[in-house]
């Protein structure tokens, strides 16, 4: 691994790490009203313009994993950013779980979609920072989600401004969509309002397909174009189900740049 070397670049790069010749990696700042958050972007060496995918977390604090995620998405020439929502990773703000345990019963389902649409704000400020980067081709931009980000993901899958080609769906709503009638009713309004393709992923041994199940067949009846494949069982626990959308690219990785690669190429 290089040297990591801290600079300042009209305020908007913090650092950046070069990994020899290949993926540069840089922390940079975008502003959503009066946040600063912070993404994680990757990129191929040269000036580009290249296609380029947004990762959209889950509901993890920390984002480290990112790094290795990052990896065959910039070895396939994609350019790869993760604005860091607020209150995870780098970004400042009240973190989504902590603001949820305080809740239960129709106020916690009522405010899991609130939350995630004040989120959503700070998913589009990244994207529109991400098209401002002269090594992005703002034409060529596909979105990848896990869990939480999965629900990021399907509430931008309708929005026309967010500029996306294609969408990735893994595992969105694996853990909440049998509590919350409120998220099932938003997310189904998104699929069936959706402006992209999508594609739903997920293991078999995730904590539920339902979200899977119901979205893609809502996406039939609306004549909208989808993909739907759930993979053979991933480790031996739903939680290790769960994270094959982000350990288990070697397995979904053909397919899904099978996908990305027909819309932004």
């Amino acid at each position: 691994m290089g040297i990591r070397t801290i600079f300042l670049v009209v305020g908007l790069l913090v650092g950046c790490l070069a990994w020899g010749q290949g993926m540069v990696v840089q922390t940079v700042v975008y502003k959503n009203g009066d946040l600063e958050l912070r993404g994680f972007l990757y990129r191929p060496p040269g000036p580009g313009p290249f296609p380029a995918v947004v990762y959209n977390h889950g509901s993890e604090k920390t984002l480290a994993y990112i790094d290795r995620l990052a990896v065959p998405f910039v070895e396939r020439g994609y350019v790869f950013f993760a604005p860091n929502r607020r209150g995870h990773g780098r970004s400042p703000g009240p973190y989504i779980v902590d603001e949820l345990n305080q809740l239960r019963g129709a106020e916690w389902s009522r405010a899991l979609v609130r939350l995630h649409e004040e989120q959503l704000s700070d998913q589009l400020e990244g994207v529109a920072f991400l098209k401002a980067q002269p090594f992005v081709d703002a034409a060529r931009i596909g979105v990848f989600g896990f869990s939480f980000g999965g629900i990021q993901t399907m509430l931008a899958v309708e929005r026309a401004d967010a500029g996306y080609k294609a969408a990735v769906n893994c595992a969105g709503a694996a853990q909440t969509w049998n509590n919350s009638p409120e998220l099932r009713a938003r997310l189904i309004q998104a699929a069936r309002n959706a402006v992209m393709p999508v594609f739903f992923i997920q293991a078999q041994n995730d904590y539920s397909l339902s979200a899977l199940e119901a979205l893609s067949e809502e996406m039939r009846r609306a004549g909208k174009p989808f993909q739907a494949r759930v993979f053979p069982p991933f480790g031996t626990s739903n939680q290790d189900g769960h994270n094959f959308c982000f350990q288990g690219h070697p397995i979904w990785g053909p397919e899904v740049f099978a996908f990305l690669d027909a819309a932004l190429r």
